[in-house]
């Protein structure tokens, strides 16, 4: 066979292509190509957990230290409430993850830790679950009081 999955990454994904391409099916790694592939599908959730989480964090600080309330922490929201609008715009296949209860203790775990490290405010402090709806915490309009 060609180049190891295991050795080189890289050299391997192009070979794999260069073998698609040349309709060379019978060289394909197929069980590895099925693994990358669903690790696609895999990083997409992962960056829309990410960009979820800072953004939850955000809510959460702007919540819950009102007077450090400014441009910055604004900002940060506007960026990444797009960021997560033009994730789900590009792959709508994400927007079930909205609706699973999962990834939401996920994404608010992740945002409750982060917000607790950056404020100094004990984690346990915040609500144990997403006091917010998708549409809310989507909304540019929404600032939690």
């Amino acid at each position: 066979m060609g180049i190891a999955y295991e050795k080189d990454i890289v050299a391997w994904a192009n070979e794999q292509a260069s073998f698609i391409r040349a309709g060379r099916f019978d060289l394909l790694d197929i069980e590895h190509l099925a693994e990358e592939i669903e690790d696609v599908g895999k990083s997409e959730q992962r960056e829309l957990e990410n960009r979820m989480a800072v953004l939850l964090a955000h809510l959460l600080k702007w919540q819950f230290q009102p007077t450090h309330r400014g441009a910055s922490w604004q900002k940060t929201i506007k960026v990444q409430r797009t960021q997560v609008n033009r994730r789900i715009q590009k792959t709508p296949s994400l927007k079930h993850t909205l609706q699973d209860a999962e990834w939401w203790d996920d994404a608010w775990g992740d945002a409750t830790t982060q917000a607790s490290k950056e404020t100094g405010i004990d984690v346990l402090k915040f609500p144990e679950i997403c006091p917010w709806t998708p549409e809310q915490i989507l909304d540019e309009e929404f600032f939690p009081e």
